[in-house]
């Protein structure tokens, strides 16, 4: 018993604790500093314009569309929750957005097109939340999969308006270019002002009609060329007066593709040698009839029209200082001018639409377009003839 007590006694803790130290003290979070605060304000602010975005873009649509954007706008919401838990009573009042994500508000609520989903696009490509040590794995792979979820809305519209949009571009930077080199290499020559100004109207009708009718035809043939790969409905009426021993309508599917089981089973269905759909995952039926599946070539007419009409606007541009009167070096210089920022403001469309920087597509545009006017004046000054 003595043994047991003294066993007992000395399995017991000792009541006295242990002073506190560095190694067994409990550690708190250290407080969030200014530079913090500040920084996790402008996410909750950003998260919520983000989210407002996609509500405004989910009121313009519908069906799936809708659906995905007002999937897009309850994660931002989900992200703004995170901040505000981490802000606490530091949150305060609501801050202003970035001008980005203002921007982007403005053009969803009064636009809502191609343009903002574009630049939506760039907007989740360039999240900080990868360098961010506040934010969670999950946001940083949420904002990833965003990218390319506002991609994929955005490629649709793209697909949507990319040919007559490609015939209008390049109209325009076409009669911007063109009629501007035309303009410089005439005054080069020494010839007066009035003759430079005809040789630009006469530029832009050319130039206008020149680029309709070749958009026209290049539409036109590419679509023919498209349609002409499309299936016709020869299997439907031939199928029943063909040669069992002989079967070339299985040929007819596996050239478009099928394995030659699916062929064969296809091609019995034709035939009517099945009168129930036995194997579903073979069957393609009913066949449809041909429809118009190539939205990003457009429509010839509309191409041409679009075409001409931006060549006209932008060749218009280089000879408004000789419309109004102007004469010499400083009609020159006002037409370049011009020119340049209206190159400027194309190749920032492009540059919104394909999801690039609006500001190098922008001045890409404008290299080129000032550097061929300038190759032309030079060869304008080498030849000096004057036109009597």
């Amino acid at each position: 018993m003595h043994q047991e007590s003294h066993s007992s006694s000395s399995s017991a803790p000792d009541p006295t604790p242990e002073p506190a130290t560095a190694e067994n003290a409990g550690t708190q979070p250290a407080p969030p500093s200014h530079a913090d605060i500040r920084r996790w304000r402008q996410y909750l602010a950003d998260e919520r314009a983000e989210a407002a975005v996609y509500r405004e873009l989910a009121q313009r649509r519908d069906g799936e569309e809708r659906q995905i954007l007002l999937a897009l706008a309850e994660a931002e919401g989900r992200h703004e929750a995170h901040w505000l838990k981490l802000l606490g009573e530091h949150a305060g009042m609501p801050k202003a957005a970035s001008t980005r994500s203002q921007f982007l508000g403005f053009l969803a609520r009064n636009f809502g097109s191609v343009f903002v989903l574009a630049l939506a696009q760039r907007a989740e490509g360039r999240s900080p939340y990868g360098t961010e040590p506040a934010a969670t794995p999950a946001m940083v792979a949420d904002e990833q999969i965003h990218e390319e979820v506002v991609r994929g809305l955005a490629t649709r519209g793209r697909n949507r308006l990319s040919g007559t949009f490609r015939a209008a571009v390049f109209g325009a930077n076409d009669g911007l270019v063109s009629n501007l080199s035309l303009v410089m290499g005439m005054a080069a020559t020494g010839v007066p002002s009035p003759v430079v100004l005809m040789s630009g109207v006469a530029g832009l009708l050319a130039g206008a009609l020149s680029m309709g009718a070749g958009e026209y035809v290049s539409v036109r043939s590419q679509r023919e060329l498209l349609n002409a790969t499309l299936p016709t409905q020869a299997t439907l009426t031939a199928a029943p007066s063909l040669d069992i021993e002989h079967n070339e309508l299985v040929l007819v599917y596996l050239a478009r593709g099928m394995t030659r089981e699916a062929a064969e089973h296809r091609a019995a269905e034709r035939m009517g040698l099945f009168s129930c759909d036995c194997d579903p995952s073979l069957s393609l039926q009913p066949e449809k009839p041909p429809t118009d599946d190539h939205e990003s070539v457009g429509s010839a007419w509309g191409a041409a029209m679009s075409s001409f009409c931006f060549f006209a606007s932008g060749a218009i541009v280089p000879i408004l200082p000789f419309i109004f009167g102007m004469t010499g070096i400083a009609a020159l210089l006002v037409a370049g001018v011009l020119v340049g920022i209206a190159l400027l403001a194309t190749g920032a469309v492009v540059g919104l639409l394909s999801g690039t920087s609006p500001l190098s597509r922008g001045l890409r545009q404008l290299a080129i377009g000032l550097g061929a006017a300038a190759a032309t004046y030079g060869l304008g000054l080498a030849f000096g003839a004057a036109i009597v």
